[in-house]
């Protein structure tokens, strides 16, 4: 087998390249999973265009003293509030099973 068709199998398989899911994830809630919403710019004389409502997302360092590291996370207020009620440990346990979250 030449090199040029590996690479078509591959390419076949994989598409044009393989990223990690949170690498690919913009603008959402890793914890919350919240994304942009849709929407209408309404006028004064009502016409409407349309338009996306963005997540007050903010990029926030926590660590995890089970594991011994810092982690980066690109988070809702919301999420922030929660993790400040519960705990990050739990936080990202629940993260975890509801497939939100992928470390």
């Amino acid at each position: 087998m030449d090199y040029y068709a590996i690479y078509r199998y591959l390419q076949s398989l994989f598409g044009r390249g393989i990223k990690q899911r949170a690498e690919i994830m913009a603008r959402v809630c890793q914890i919350t999973g919240k994304r942009p919403q849709v929407g209408n710019n309404v006028s004064h004389a009502n016409n409407k265009t349309k338009r996306r409502f963005y997540p007050n997302l903010q990029k926030k360092r926590f660590f995890i003293p089970e594991e011994d590291k810092w982690i980066t996370l690109k988070l809702s207020t919301k999420a922030i509030k929660t993790i400040n009620k519960l705990g990050i440990s739990a936080v990202l346990k629940e993260a975890k099973a509801n497939g939100y979250l992928v470390l």
